[in-house]
């Protein structure tokens, strides 16, 4: 399997933080080691050595961990590809790994373990391993207020801001539906959909496969989530579920109605053929 090679920066200064890299010419790739190391699903090669740091990342493994941060938006500058998960299950937050330095989340890193973790400020465990002076902390700041200065613009006010996000999503809704209509007049619908039950199925293939990673199962069902449809399936269920309880309850009560009336029926001693036949020589005489 193709490896990464190892570089390090020839103007960092030894040892500085973002010094190592890991390129591929042939796939024109070029990563931090530290941006590798933290990735949230990504892992280090099954023939890693200490003493041979070239075999470290498989390129395979980056290319993929490059497609899965494609959906992934960082919460910091706001911007896909962010790979650095925080490390709380509950938490959804993600970053860039320079941005989660930017941000002060929380960086535990123990080379003998191969463990690389970062935790966001909100759920900072408090046994860190990167610090910060008030410097870098100002530089922080300054780098957000940037940041936010860039997505919105200062003259704007809030309520000009919601209008034209508002006019945005209208003018998308349009194109989206005259998009549909134009492929309705081509006929490409049901090979649309075809292609949706196909993707759907894939999905469901994945979640029932006991054999699915856990990262490969998470993005499954965020992306189930991510597109809206499932999330209204579950809300619809979700809300005929007090009426299919309802329903359940009367067949239930019907069962057991009948279920009683043939127990009695079953306790009732009927006659038998010896004595039918006396009953009926006594009629006779």
């Amino acid at each position: 399997m193709a490896k990464m090679v190892r570089r390090t920066c020839a103007f960092c200064s030894e040892g500085e933080a973002g010094s190592v890299m890991y390129i591929a010419k042939e796939r024109n790739i070029a990563a931090h080691q530290d941006c590798l190391l933290f990735s949230s699903g990504f892992v280090e090669s099954e023939e890693y050595n200490p003493d041979n740091l070239d075999i470290r990342f498989d390129v395979a493994s980056v290319l993929k961990e490059l497609k899965r941060g494609k959906r992934l938006m960082c919460n910091f500058c706001r911007k896909k590809g962010a790979t650095v998960g925080c490390e709380e299950r509950a938490c959804r937050r993600s970053y860039h790994y320079f941005c989660a330095l930017c941000d002060d989340a929380a960086i535990e890193t123990d080379e003998v373990n191969g463990v690389y973790r970062v935790f966001c400020p909100k759920h900072d465990p408090g046994n860190r391993t990167n610090h910060y002076d008030a410097a870098s902390k100002r530089r922080r700041h300054a780098l957000k207020s940037s940041t936010i200065t860039e997505q919105m613009s200062t003259e704007e006010t809030a309520e000009e801001n919601s209008l034209r996000i508002l006019k945005r999503k209208n003018n998308r809704h349009k194109v989206r539906i005259d998009f549909l209509r134009k492929c309705k007049q081509a006929g490409l619908l049901d090979d649309i959909f075809e292609e949706m039950l196909d993707t759907l199925h894939l999905a469901q293939e994945k979640l029932m496969d006991d054999n699915t990673s856990e990262t490969e199962y998470e993005e499954t069902v965020m992306s189930l989530f991510d597109c809206g449809l499932f999330e209204n399936i579950l809300t619809n269920i979700h809300s005929g579920t007090e009426e299919k309880i309802r329903e359940l309850l009367e067949s239930r009560k019907r069962l057991d109605n009948k279920i009683e009336l043939l127990q009695d029926l079953k306790e009732v001693v009927l006659p038998t053929q010896e004595n039918a036949a006396s009953t009926s020589s006594t009629v006779s005489e």
